[in-house]
């Protein structure tokens, strides 16, 4: 038995920005955007928006994707970094959306890897017989918590969410292999400092900013292509494949440069590599569940494709999963 994934469902804001727009707002340009990290669009929630709508639009359109009722599934996964609340999450307020009075949820925290992981969990518990049938929605309301005078960061990021319906199939079919890795060394890479419970808010934490994204970029650079290379490679073993029997690569949309590297590094032709990153830019958790939708709505994915998607994230974690649609 194997976790296919039988619907998906993508949501962006209707609020779209451009690199103009950040031209008005801190020292940059659409050029030097566009060369350091293939960005030119990105969607934000509006202040007045709930966060929580966009999982549940993403998450009902899988179950109309897969033609089921959300009263069918057995268990409810949110990955995403940055909940509704610290407590108790985003799950409980996107299930309470999509009328799941009695489902099991809950979140997982795995920075932009969150929708990987949660494909591997959601296959190992659809294998171990728990489970029939588990909904995946990856979310993130990143505007939320960027710095948007800080042009190292801001513009990198957008609002989205993106899902994943899996029910138990053909061992040949679904999630065929999974890999997830991890390296804490490295755990302030990407952080929030404050707001935790090692540096609770209060004033001072919000007069520095503590409330914020921050990113080293260039340690994060150095780290993700090897890193999601040796995912995709651990990946496609657990799967008795190789990169030749790949049809679509779908990396996290988090830099275009990263992305050029990791498919030299694995030597896989552009054309099988998908991409959104130019219109949505970083979504983290949302990204890889967002473009496999775009994908598969436009007709690209078809079934029986193989294909395999791999992140790399905050903690830091990384890791791929290989699928048969």
């Amino acid at each position: 038995m194997g976790a296919k994934i039988i619907g998906s469902g993508s949501y962006l804001p209707e609020k779209c920005v451009t690199n103009h727009d950040l031209e008005q707002m801190v020292d940059t340009s659409d050029e030097w955007i566009v060369r350091r990290t293939g960005i030119s669009t990105r969607y934000l929630l509006e202040p007045s928006e709930d966060p929580a709508k966009m999982g549940i639009i993403a998450a009902k359109r899988a179950c109309e994707d897969a033609r089921v009722s959300p009263e069918t599934i057995g268990l409810f996964i949110v990955a995403t970094n940055f909940p509704d609340m610290i407590c108790p999450g985003s799950s409980p307020f996107i299930a309470s959306g999509l009328g799941l009075d009695q489902t099991p949820f809950f979140d997982l925290k795995a920075g932009c890897s969150g929708f990987v992981y949660g494909m591997a969990v959601a296959d190992g518990l659809i294998r171990a017989g728990l489970y029939q049938r588990i909904l995946l929605v990856g979310s993130e309301a990143l505007s939320r918590v960027t710095d948007w005078s800080d042009r190292k960061t801001c513009v990198l990021f957008g609002d989205g969410a993106g899902a994943a319906l899996l029910e138990a199939g053909e061992a040949s079919e679904g999630v065929l292999g999974s890999a997830i890795f991890g390296d804490n060394e490295k755990a302030l890479l990407l952080h929030m400092p404050a707001g935790g419970t090692r540096t609770p808010a209060n004033s001072s934490t919000v007069e520095e900013g503590g409330h914020f994204l921050k990113m080293e970029g260039a340690g994060v650079y150095r780290s993700a292509v090897p890193m999601m290379e040796r995912a995709t490679r651990a990946a496609l073993a657990a799967a008795s494949l190789d990169l030749g029997d790949v049809d679509w690569l779908i990396p996290h949309q988090g830099n275009m440069r990263i992305i050029d590297s990791l498919a030299v590094r694995l030597g896989v032709d552009n054309e099988r590599i998908i991409t959104n990153l130019d219109r949505v830019a970083n979504t983290s958790t949302a990204s890889i569940p967002i473009a496999l939708d775009e994908a598969r709505k436009d007709g690209r994915i078809k079934s029986g494709d193989v294909v395999v998607m791999t992140a790399f994230g905050a903690g830091v974690t990384y890791g791929a999963v290989v699928v048969r649609m």
